[in-house]
């Protein structure tokens, strides 16, 4: 388990943490990056109150303080600020329709004590990775295929289906990996396991929503809605006890939000942006004058031909499997760049595909009508 977790050291720096429990043949080990709470009373795995389960949790839970006042009038009682105590708490009462009621990006796993079962979850996007692998001695999980690939008996031949999604999409999608015997537990799914069975749902699913009967409202009262939305999104998010800023490429999506966190915020909010030797891939200038307009903290660096050689061989590492995003290089960079100055960082990532921004949508369209 050390070796495991020191594969995930850079993932999380400031704490870890081992607990086992014999009798079950469990062991549960975290690496932590405070966010909230930084006292050792957020510290991983963690046990609730009551004794009756155990958690690992990787992620934030932006809804955590008003799911705490519940469970408090409930009769719960917190030792910490931790959003990971609020997590388990809530499974301890809710039981794995604690999932309906959490807004947050997520991965964790639960070890429920009395019903000897082990609960895994993911975030309804998928923003937060959880890999595992089943093994002649049980399943082993984690945040990274490295940890898992370490471990004996664990199926490591190439997975021929996997290599062919990964040239149509460029990436490879859940439950796949790069490994045969290596799965990435699906967005908005969760995975439960006792010694008899296991079972894997989908808690959550779009598609209903967006094949629903469309919403009829004025388009200026949609603009409204898309923004008190777009601010209570942005504002649950700037929770935080480290410091926190932004990715500014100066395109809509990633200049609305950092409008909306100039509003919230009571200081100049730390901006990032990674400029580019080639014109025509340089946004710089659009991002420094979105800048000035907000009075934001600035922060600029550029990207040379010879800096994008040199990241290159970092990719595997980071990735764990093959992985052709255009945008994985100037992110590591800008990541790179903004960690040090803060911890936590938004970006405007998922403007383009939830609001159709792409030229291909437009260039899809046509082509349909011919």
């Amino acid at each position: 388990m050390r070796s495991a977790l020191s594969d995930l050291a850079h993932r999380g720096p400031d704490d870890a943490g081992v607990w086992s429990e014999r009798e079950s043949g469990i062991l549960l080990g975290h690496r932590r990056l405070s966010i909230i709470d930084l006292s050792p009373l957020g510290h991983q795995p963690m046990i609730a109150a009551s004794g009756d389960a155990a958690i690992v949790f990787n992620g934030e839970i932006y809804n955590y303080r008003s799911l705490r006042h519940e469970l408090a009038r409930e009769g719960f009682a917190f030792r910490s600020d931790s959003d990971t105590e609020v997590l388990v708490n809530g499974y301890c009462r809710w039981g794995v329709s604690v999932l309906d009621r959490l807004v947050g990006m997520f991965a964790f796993a639960i070890w429920d004590r009395r019903a000897e079962t082990l609960f895994l979850a993911r975030d309804r996007a998928g923003e937060k990775p959880l890999y595992y692998a089943i093994t002649p001695e049980g399943i082993a999980f984690a945040s990274e295929i490295a940890p898992l690939a370490q471990l004996p008996g664990v199926d490591l031949r190439i997975d021929e289906a996997a290599v062919s999604l990964y040239l149509q999409y460029q990436y490879i999608p859940a439950p796949y990996s790069i490994y045969t015997g290596i799965r990435k537990l699906p967005a908005a799914h969760a995975l439960s396991l006792t010694r008899a069975r296991a079972r894997s749902w989908r808690y959550w699913d779009p598609v209903p929503i967006a094949t629903g009967p469309r919403l009829r409202i004025d388009v200026g009262d949609a603009v409204d809605e898309l923004e008190r939305l777009l601010r209570d999104a942005v504002t649950g998010q700037m929770m935080s006890d480290v410091p926190l800023g932004a990715f500014l490429s100066g395109g809509i999506d990633s200049s609305a939000v950092v409008s909306m966190m100039t509003e919230a915020a009571t200081a100049p909010v730390r901006t990032f942006t990674i400029g580019f030797d080639v014109p025509r891939f340089d946004e710089s200038r659009q991002a420094s004058a979105v800048a000035r307009h907000l009075g934001t903290d600035h922060t600029v660096e550029y990207l040379t031909e010879r800096d994008a050689v040199a990241l290159i061989p970092d990719v595997p590492a980071m990735y764990g499997e093959p992985f052709a995003d255009s945008s994985a290089l100037p992110t590591h960079l800008v990541s790179r760049v903004a960690r040090k100055h803060v911890t936590v960082s938004l970006s405007g990532d998922g403007g383009d595909e939830a609001l159709g921004g792409y030229t291909r949508y437009d260039e899809l369209e046509r082509i349909l009508w011919c």
